[in-house]
């Protein structure tokens, strides 16, 4: 199963993925997690502490350089479009509550389209990640979702896109499921977050019509509270809030394989 998790900015996306992934590692399945998101907020919802060192690999210049055979920083280069990148997860990955977390970290480069070394080996990451690892892979994505590749996205079992009762998160989640449907993504939910009344549901039901909405998840000062004290998200849940994210995790399954 490989899920992607998209929305807006600031809409709960890596607390939404983290307990997703803690939750489906609690039940035995072995965990990949994809921090593709240049906030990399991942690592904090999943309870990793500050003081456990993650190298983002795109950060790792001199491995990029090595396995495509080019300068980043040089011109008018020749390099490797298919890099050997099967042994990247297992080497960067940090490993937490029987998760393994791979930060991809922020591009150094403008235009995250080009078509350099740094971008190739990345891409050739996130496309051995979703097509040829055997792990549940959950992806913590920007908006842009421009690390899916039209290939890569065939594999992406469904797109959970985020999304709190407001303007501009409906107008970006609208823009993920059309730049999704673009590239290849065939399934999409959508993830009521930070609700706070009966209200913001019908909101959002009728701002996102004929989209199949999977859960909505309350705001709580819990989970808010978890995000500042660096506690991992699926400690600080109460059972009601689990009995969501447990819910959540059965309706990606149904429409991931329907």
């Amino acid at each position: 199963m490989k899920i992607a998790v998209s929305g807006k900015g600031g809409v709960g996306k890596s607390t939404i993925a983290a307990a997703l992934a803690l939750t489906l590692a609690k039940r035995g399945q072995k965990i990949l997690a994809l921090d593709a998101d240049p906030d990399a907020n991942f690592a904090a919802s999943l309870g990793i502490p500050k003081s456990v060192a993650i190298r983002p690999v795109g950060a790792e210049i001199k491995l990029i350089e090595e396995r495509t055979g080019a300068k980043v920083d040089g011109y008018g280069k020749v390099f490797k479009l298919n890099p050997e990148v099967s042994d990247v997860a297992e080497k960067f990955g940090v490993r937490h509550n029987g998760v393994n977390l791979v930060v991809l970290g922020a591009s150094r480069v403008g235009g995250g389209g080009c078509a350099c070394p740094e971008n190739t080996f990345i891409r050739s990451l996130v496309a051995d990640l979703v097509l040829y690892k055997n792990e549940t892979l959950i992806m913590d994505m920007e908006a842009g979702i421009e690390h899916l590749g039209r290939g890569t996205a065939m594999g992406v079992s469904v797109m959970a896109v985020v999304v709190e009762p407001g303007r501009r998160s409906v107008d970006c989640a609208e823009t993920v499921v059309r730049m999704g449907g673009e590239i290849g993504i065939k399934r999409f939910v959508v993830v009521g977050n930070k609700i706070t009344s009966k209200d913001d549901e019908e909101y959002i039901k009728n701002a996102l019509p004929g989209h199949r909405i999977a859960a909505f998840m309350p705001y709580a000062d819990n989970i808010r509270d978890a995000d500042r004290d660096g506690v991992s998200v699926i400690d600080a849940l109460d059972p009601e809030q689990l009995k969501i994210i447990e819910g959540l995790i059965d309706e990606l399954y149904d429409s991931g394989h329907g």
